[in-house]
């Protein structure tokens, strides 16, 4: 049998971990656990259970606690392991060997440990001790002053053996693991400065002092913003030690510097810890990329010219099917090397055929990508997002944050380093991210003629589309011009080798067939849309349907509120929704077109079924989560 304090109180017996039921009556047994073989009066069980004033049947409650907690360790088979409930008048005792506690078995082994004296024996003492941890201590416990101040006692031991095992490491020369030992911790913990000054020198006796010292800037900056106060005694030492160090030996320091210690783990070293390698989560390379120079050019010069210690965000902006997630890959991957601490990748699922993304999750690959320990990544996205501004701040990062949906879904995920950039797609405008990050919008707009012709070219041959050079530029025309829909056009016609190039533009002259054709199992144009047209409100989805049903694709405001028998001032809300999210483009002030192929999707869906048959899924959304409301929202791929 065993006891867990380190982590969720948990009791395990020889068929696995017992019931305990409530968090109450979970507290009631680590309450006793924190004194094992000690009395527990009632009176302090109350205590610990209620923060304010107990109920009138407290001792009741506590008494019925007990009482289950004795049948539960019964059924577990204390006896046979010398463990028993026992009760002494108003008061109880939990007896049983201490060495079926972690608790106990972790400050023994911590007291053994002696890193300067024995720094062999304390590393393998100290990782066995740390090894009992599984999570916060006293998770699942009531959140009241006696179990938080136990909680924090736990943790400071902790934090203890984590600083005694980076001794033991530098006491053997192990500098490079020593780093490996603190950094997580320190991330995790920016404003403790032991932690923080015990980094530096690991750091910098690892070779890299200007890690070391650019850790104490940003410590001292966030002890200035969150508390008003100066670096410690401790942390000003370090810092100066290294200074002084490097005036008097400027070389003797120094050597050859590699990637250890601060990131994530692809592999590991003899004595069991990972050396960092940077991740490179981008997807592969986007296949017969071309075109978009005006867009990679002008996102290079955004992300150069933005001031230092600013840390750049561009969002690739663009309708559904224009290739902004292939532009944005392009880009990241051409500069891949600019970033040389790591590139970030992450699809925000806005516009998919699921449920999108959760900062949370997001941040928890980020974070383990990055070197975090899984089970030192906070649960919160506010504490995770804190984790990952602190661990980017001193980092080189590429962050790609593809399919975003609304800008409130993005900001979680921003680095902050003054080092780091962000490049965000969506097909929303994202004004949100505008407004707030200063982010640089760069749109994505569907090919002309000659672009769509050598797209074509570059996926069927180019002698093949030189054959027929007049239907080559009619695709593009059905097409209006969108990579996905000619993608999916060469699809066709690479499936039938035989076809002219005017057999598959026949078809598609064909109103009916035309979305049809234009889809390769999950590469459709009617599924791109589907998924735009599913975010919109009721209100927004019926008013582009008007749209769509109309005799030409031009339109104004006012012809669009008698269409709809709707008031203008509505109608210019709901038409600017529709340019936001860019399934109508504004040509003029007041005056929009819509694509054909939006306009042959919507009114598909205004007669009841999709284009491949089925009902579109396009749930009615309140006006205060519709794309386009405060915060703005909106994505694609």
């Amino acid at each position: 049998m065993e006891f867990s304090l380190l982590g969720p109180v948990t009791v395990t017996g020889a068929s696995g971990e017992l019931p305990l039921g409530p968090a109450k009556r979970r507290s009631v047994l680590a309450m006793m656990l924190l004194q094992p073989n000690a009395i527990v009066s009632l009176e302090q069980l109350i205590t610990c259970l209620w923060e304010d004033e107990p109920p009138a049947h407290a001792r009741t409650v506590v008494q019925g606690h007990v009482s289950r907690l004795r049948a539960v360790l019964a059924e577990g088979g204390a006896e046979r392991y010398g463990v028993e409930l026992a009760t002494h008048g108003s008061a109880y005792l939990l007896r049983l060997p201490e060495e079926l506690l972690d608790a106990y078995r972790f400050s023994e082994l911590l007291d053994l440990a002696r890193p300067e004296g024995a720094p062999g024996d304390a590393v393998g003492l100290l990782r066995e001790a740390l090894s009992l941890w599984r999570g916060p201590a006293l998770t699942g416990t009531v959140p009241s002053p006696p179990f938080a101040a136990a909680s924090h006692a736990l943790e400071e031991r902790r934090l203890a053996a984590v600083e005694a095992l980076a001794t033991a490491h530098g006491a053997l020369g192990e500098h490079e693991q020593a780093a490996v030992v603190l950094y997580a911790e320190a991330a995790a913990n920016p404003l403790r400065e032991g932690l923080v000054a015990d980094l530096m020198g690991a750091l910098y006796r690892s070779g890299r002092q200007s890690d070391a010292i650019s850790w104490f800037h940003r410590t001292r900056q966030l002890l200035g913003e969150e508390l008003g106060v100066d670096p410690g005694e401790r942390l000003t030492r370090a810092y100066e030690d290294i200074l002084h160090a490097e005036a008097a030996a400027p070389a003797a320091h120094h050597p050859s510097q590699r990637h250890t210690a601060t990131g994530p783990s692809t592999g590991t070293s003899d004595s069991g810890y990972a050396e960092y390698t940077a991740p490179s989560l981008l997807p592969r390379p986007p296949a017969r990329f071309l075109g978009r120079e005006t867009q990679l050019g002008e996102l290079s010069e955004w992300f150069t010219a933005t001031a230092q210690g600013e840390s750049p965000v561009a969002v690739v902006t663009g309708p559904a099917g224009a290739g902004k997630t292939a532009c944005a890959v392009q880009w990241a991957h051409q500069h891949a090397g600019t970033f040389p601490d790591g590139q970030l990748f992450a699809d925000l699922g806005g516009f998919g055929e699921g449920e999108e993304a959760h900062p949370a999750a997001v941040l928890r690959e980020f974070l383990i990508g990055l070197g975090t320990p899984p089970d030192r990544v906070p649960p919160s996205v506010e504490a995770a997002s804190a984790l990952f501004r602190t661990i980017a701040a001193r980092r080189r990062l590429l962050v790609v944050l593809d399919n975003a949906r609304s800008s409130a879904q993005v900001r979680p995920l921003l680095p902050g380093g003054p080092y780091c950039a962000t490049l965000v797609t969506s097909r929303s405008r994202l004004d949100g991210l505008v407004a707030t990050d200063c982010a640089r919008p760069v749109p994505v707009q569907a090919f002309g003629a000659d672009e769509g012709v050598a797209l074509l070219g570059a996926m069927l041959g180019t002698e093949r589309v030189a054959d027929d050079p007049q239907a080559a530029r009619e695709l593009v025309g059905l097409c209006d011009g969108l990579p996905l829909a000619l993608r999916a056009a060469a699809a066709q016609l690479t499936a039938r080798p035989r076809w002219r190039l005017a057999r598959l533009a026949a078809a598609l002259r064909d109103e009916r067939r035309r979305l049809a054709l234009l889809s390769a199992e999950d590469a459709g144009v009617a599924a791109a849309l589907r998924n735009s047209v599913a975010r919109l409100s009721a209100d927004d989805a019926r008013l582009l349907s008007t749209l769509a049903m109309g005799s030409g694709r031009q339109v104004d405001a006012s012809a669009a509120a008698a269409l709809s028998g709707s008031d203008p001032d509505r109608t210019r809300d709901g038409l600017d929704r529709l340019a936001e999210m860019h399934l109508v483009d504004e040509e003029a002030t007041d005056r929009y077109v819509i694509s054909a192929l939006v306009q042959l999707f919507a009114r598909e869906v205004e007669g009841g079924a999709g284009p491949d048959g089925g009902v579109p899924d396009r749930p009615a959304r309140p006006d205060t989560d519709r794309p386009g409301a405060a915060p703005p929202g909106g994505t694609e791929r």
